[in-house]
């Protein structure tokens, strides 16, 4: 039997959803879902994270015949695409957070009679308000902020709790992490209790849901009233709003929400996975699922070779997926895709090396006989003279610039390269055995041994100019 998987990527938390058999958009039960949460790990970007979890779970769960991403914006699509490349997957879709909350929300006929929707969604690391109409599904405007935040919330109850004398400052990077996944712990109890107790190596986190309240109003006012900024940008008329992310859990919100909209507010059960659930009803299968070929087993038929990851690490890592935030029926196939990576890579490497050699083999094998031949059929001479020509030519710089000049174009002169070649290519002439008559010797005439024959100008006397004193 087939199945599909659901995935949604947000900043803190990347949420798996599998439907159970039977479990469709035309007959859904809201609760018949397989669902993995990890969280992120601050030295990880969560698509990364989502790509190397949808690669264990495709090795695991062989029957997975569909896999669907959810995106929030082109960015976010850009570096989902990318990290699933580096992991050498193709069998998924991208689709943006938005259509896949809306198709869950009418899968379970929350949103039913509503055409003009807001999607308001308070995630771990911003908000982002959103006009639909649920029946094209088309996206009138959105607009995001980061000021407003389900980590800012957070950063309120420890400033509080550390104010309060109760919890003393972290000393380093590592205990303020701890004590915000302390906060973050104690503000998901309080969608439920009226007050929480933590405790903590830095103290006591004491907390009621009054004074949460108290702690987070401002921030949830300003974030209604952004809400209803958005609407009143976009110029037309809501019938309801859907609010979703971890921390639309928070009873106070659905109030403030519904005051500052004027109408119904729906919070659907457990909101943080909505965009996942309605990833995996719109998932569409894109590969029959088969049993794996004899000697081939699942984590081969989907290893990957991410760069620099190829097998398990330290920390128990494979490919940077680490198996202590990895959900059970993830974590059970990580070493045997680690293993299956080596040796993809393994077998990669020798089977490339062999076609390389006998190619080389080749080529100096042929030129061999084509030089046996030739000194064979008495082309030897000529072909070492022209070698040695051609090397003569080529040692002379080609990159000499020809010689302007400013006379006409008929007497320019040539460009250097072209005479050196010249002078290499004629021979120089022979010299002959006959050789020109001396002249004939005059009165003025003399000769020396051993060089050419002296003629002397003879010079009229009127021309030289009278001595001092010489009488005319």
């Amino acid at each position: 039997m087939s199945s599909v998987l659901g995935v949604s990527v947000g900043a803190s938390t990347v949420h798996l959803a599998r439907p159970h058999t039977g479990n469709s958009a035309a007959n859904l039960d809201p609760s018949a879902f397989d669902i993995q949460s990890i969280r992120v790990a601050p030295t990880m970007r969560a698509e990364e994270l989502a790509a190397e979890a949808v690669g264990v779970a495709l090795a695991t769960t062989p029957e997975i015949a569909g896999t669907a991403i959810t995106y929030r914006n082109e960015q976010q699509a850009h570096a989902l695409r990318a990290a699933m490349a580096r992991q050498q997957l193709t069998d998924y879709e991208l689709i943006p957070e938005t259509v896949a909350a809306v198709e869950f929300a009418q899968a379970t006929g929350d949103v039913r009679g509503i055409s003009s929707l807001v999607v308001y969604d308070l995630g771990s690391s911003g908000l982002t308000v959103s006009m639909v109409d649920t029946q094209t599904r088309q996206v009138g405007h959105t607009e995001r902020t980061s000021e407003i935040s389900g980590d800012y919330l957070d950063s309120l109850i420890r400033e509080q709790q550390i104010a309060s004398g109760r919890i003393a400052h972290p000393q380093d990077e590592a205990g303020l992490a701890a004590l915000d996944a302390l906060c973050r712990e104690a503000k998901e109890q309080l969608s439920s209790n009226t007050a929480v107790a933590l405790p903590s190596r830095q103290g006591l986190v004491l907390l009621t849901q009054e004074n949460f309240e108290s702690l987070i109003m401002l921030a949830i006012e300003t974030s209604a009233r952004r809400a209803r900024e958005v609407i009143d940008r976009s110029d037309r008329p809501v019938h309801g709003v859907l609010a979703l992310g971890g921390s639309a859990r928070i009873p106070l919100l659905r109030g403030v929400l519904e005051r500052w909209m004027g109408v119904p507010v729906i919070v659907p059960e457990n909101p943080d996975t909505v965009t996942a659930r309605g990833a995996a009803l719109l998932a569409r299968p894109m590969r029959a699922a088969a049993p794996a070929p004899a000697g081939v087993t699942p984590a081969t038929r989907s290893a990957t070779a991410p760069s620099g990851a190829a097998g398990p690490g330290a920390n128990g890592q494979v490919g940077g997926f680490d198996e202590e935030l990895s959900p059970a029926w993830l974590a059970s196939g990580a070493k045997k895709r680690g293993q299956a990576v080596t040796d993809w890579m393994a077998a990669a490497t020798s089977s490339e090396r062999k076609p390389e050699i006998n190619g080389a083999v080749l080529t100096v094998s042929a030129l061999v006989v084509v030089a046996a031949i030739g000194l064979g059929l008495g082309y030897g001479p000529q072909v070492l003279e022209r070698d040695r020509s051609s090397d003569e030519v080529t040692s002379v710089p080609t990159t000499t610039p020809a010689r302007t000049t400013t006379l006409e174009p008929q007497i320019a002169v040539a460009p250097e390269t072209t005479e050196v070649k010249e002078s290499i290519a004629v021979a120089p002439p022979r010299p002959t055995s006959e050789e020109p008559p001396p002249p004939t010797p005059g009165p003025n005439t003399f000769t020396v041994p051993g060089l050419p024959p002296i003629v002397l100008p003879t010079i009229p006397p009127e021309v030289l100019p009278p001595l001092p004193g010489a009488q005319r």
